[in-house]
């Protein structure tokens, strides 16, 4: 919110409109819990669509009959086998990487900044690549635990990086030592992969991004990870407001930065690491939900988190339900169609004057 020469310009013509930052604040923080109830009833309508609307096309009334009665007629079966779960999956994975790339970017206090950029999905891919290629791990269950491991272990070497040597971790060195592991990881998961083409084979539509092969099952294993991040993500919103006036100005307020910070990196790699596992590598979200969110709620990251929480599935579900159907009988997959959406966003959003701070 700036302040200083806006306030003088109350005199003259447009005084009788108010100027005054503060209520310019207060008024958009008395809409924050109705834009968010309305996030909540678009969710609402995304996850409806994607339980109803695929190739496979089946009447209104048909999709909420088996709904809510499973006859296992062919209409019950691609509803409660296929649709449910790459709903559900769909909705856990977008909220884990909405939240995680609202974390991302107030960590390093760079709004270009998504997961990707700590190296966070390059390590969990790496790891998977490691699993099925040397360890004969087939099941897509089995990937997350690698994921986890590999997001955990990419996020851990990315803070000692930045942490080394007498000065303190600080945003940029975040930023250059996780473009560095990135490069070290990709060089690896692809090497690898081109090697192996039985490795490559199986990881084709894992690595562009993917709800095709969701189930139950594999729904069960990230909940408990996600559900950990996002109560990570909320119980530090508070301290990330006070960071975002720089490390010295959110210790005069009370603040452990670098037990913020760990465990900010800790959600991001437990949010990024799941969804990765479950879904591939599906890129945007972390980078462009959190901005939507500012749009909205303004910089609080309180509510940042929780509209990201809300927009992510949206924009996760309604690509998923355009790659179904642009192409029908055949698929998109969802990576593609978010790519395709990402990138003039990403233009834009490199255009922007006031770019580099939340």
């Amino acid at each position: 919110m700036s302040t200083g020469p806006s306030a003088g310009l109350s005199a003259g013509p447009s005084a009788g409109r108010s100027t005054d930052p503060s209520a310019s604040g207060t008024a958009r923080g008395a809409l924050r819990p109705l834009g968010l109830v309305a996030a909540v009833v678009l969710l609402a309508g995304a996850v409806l669509m994607s339980i109803a609307v695929g190739a496979n096309h089946l009447a209104l009334s048909d999709v909420w009959r088996v709904l809510w009665h499973d006859d296992r007629s062919d209409a019950a079966v691609i509803v409660h086998d296929m649709r449910v779960p790459r709903t559900l999956v769909g909705l856990v994975v977008g909220a884990g990487l909405g939240v995680a790339g609202a974390l991302a970017q107030a960590l390093t206090r760079n709004s270009l900044a998504d997961p990707g950029l700590l190296g966070v999905n390059l390590g969990a891919a790496a790891a998977v690549v490691a699993a099925v290629s040397f360890l004969g791990v087939t099941s897509p269950s089995g990937y997350v635990w690698f994921a986890l491991l590999g997001a955990a272990a990419a996020s851990a070497a990315v803070y000692v990086l930045g942490a080394t040597g007498r000065a303190a971790v600080a945003p940029e060195r975040l930023i250059v030592a996780g473009a560095a592991l990135s490069a070290v990881l990709a060089a690896f998961t692809y090497a690898v992969a081109f090697l192996d083409h039985e490795t490559f084979d199986r990881l084709r539509f894992w690595d562009v991004g993917s709800l095709a092969r969701a189930d139950m099952p594999q729904l069960a294993v990230v909940v408990p990870f996600i559900g950990v991040g996002l109560l990570v993500a909320f119980a530090i919103g508070g301290a990330l407001d006070a960071m975002a006036m720089g490390e010295d100005a959110g210790r005069g307020l009370g603040v452990h930065v670098a037990r913020t910070r760990t465990l900010g990196v800790l959600a991001v790699a437990l949010l990024c690491g799941a969804g990765t596992a479950a879904a591939g590598s599906i890129t945007f979200v972390g980078l462009g939900v959190p901005h939507i969110a500012r749009a909205i709620c303004g910089p609080d990251q309180r509510w940042v988190v929780a509209y990201s929480a809300v927009l992510g599935p949206v924009l996760l579900l309604t690509a998923d339900v355009v790659g179904r159907v642009i192409i029908a009988p055949a698929e998109l997959e969802v990576g593609v169609v978010s790519a395709f959406v990402g990138a003039p966003v990403f233009i834009v959003l490199c255009r922007r004057a006031r770019l580099g701070r939340l």
